[in-house]
């Protein structure tokens, strides 16, 4: 069984728990990541969306993908704390900014993804697998 871990927002309205390891954890440097998160990238993991239980009410802010999927951005809407994001095309997924996490240090990306879009000056991890867009469907 896994262990789990939980996280929340900065002004604490919002908290999480998951139940489940995640399915992948990467930075993401496709534009809409860099734009959301004022960064060269995010570094986020997908887990099962059913692990996850979400006190409070997280705002959504849904855009079109360059996958041509619809990309749901879930803040909190007191203190702008991004969280969470949801795929149209990977609904059994949910994923977790690991800046929100309580440990935020119990994991590390082993990916980075959409480095099609990286931003020429944005020094990456060369140890890190490189994926020119998205990851596979889990």
């Amino acid at each position: 069984m896994a262990e789990t871990f939980s996280g929340g927002c900065g002004c604490g309205a919002i908290r999480f728990v998951c139940s489940a390891e995640p399915l992948a954890i990467f930075n993401c440097h496709c534009r809409d990541c860099q734009r959301a998160s004022g960064a060269p990238f995010i570094s986020a993991m997908a887990v099962p969306a059913a692990s996850v239980t979400i006190t409070g009410q997280p705002k959504y802010h849904s855009v079109p993908t360059d996958s041509g999927n619809t990309m749901n951005r879930g803040f909190c809407a007191d203190c702008g704390s991004r969280l969470f994001a949801r795929i149209s095309g990977r609904a059994q997924a949910i994923g977790i900014h690991l800046t929100s996490l309580d440990d935020p240090n119990r994991y590390h990306p082993t990916m980075d993804i959409w480095t099609s879009s990286a931003l020429k000056w944005d020094h990456m991890n060369p140890s890190l697998q490189k994926m020119a867009k998205g990851p596979p469907p889990h």
